[in-house]
């Protein structure tokens, strides 16, 4: 009998790069579905793109999960797939934008049995177009939180 698959899709979005973002996630497992979203007032995209990952990740019940994420960020994929990020985990993400993120992502990575494969956006792929409108309507919310990983990340860099 083989594993059930969890298949997700993610993507990111902000307006202005940095600027109001968002990320948006659809989640399929059997006949089950769950989408989710959120949106920061000032943030960028590639956060937003990994924090869909991460956040899909951390819906997950059991550990060891096998996991299917669809992404069309070359960032994330790209950073798993070639090996990067493991480079930049042994360096201590010096010199590397949204180490707060990777930090979370790599014990995620690390619990569960995570396939990344990169998709190319905007390409009729219907539940990444969902990830798309989800994302882009969470960065268009009024009162949106503040990203403290980016704006503390950007400050820091500037003092």
């Amino acid at each position: 009998m083989t594993e059930p698959k969890i298949i997700v899709y993610t993507d990111g979005a902000a307006s202005g790069n940095p600027g109001p973002g968002g990320y948006g996630v659809v989640m399929k497992y059997g006949t089950h579905r769950k989408e989710l979203s959120a949106g920061f007032r000032f943030t960028t995209n590639n956060r937003m793109e990994l924090l869909g990952v991460i956040v899909a990740l951390e819906q997950l019940k059991f550990s060891g999960s096998n996991v299917t994420v669809y992404s069309d960020s070359k960032y994330v994929c790209d950073a798993v797939n070639q090996k990067w990020l493991f480079d930049w985990e042994r360096k201590g993400f010096k010199k590397k934008k949204n180490p707060d993120l990777w930090r979370r992502f790599l014990p995620l990575l690390r619990k569960h049995k995570v396939k990344l494969v990169w998709i190319k956006g905007h390409n009729n792929i219907p539940e990444n177009e969902r990830c798309d409108r989800l994302a882009v309507e969470a960065s268009r919310m009024s009162g949106l939180p503040v990203d403290e990983g980016y704006e503390q990340q950007d400050s820091a860099l500037f003092n």
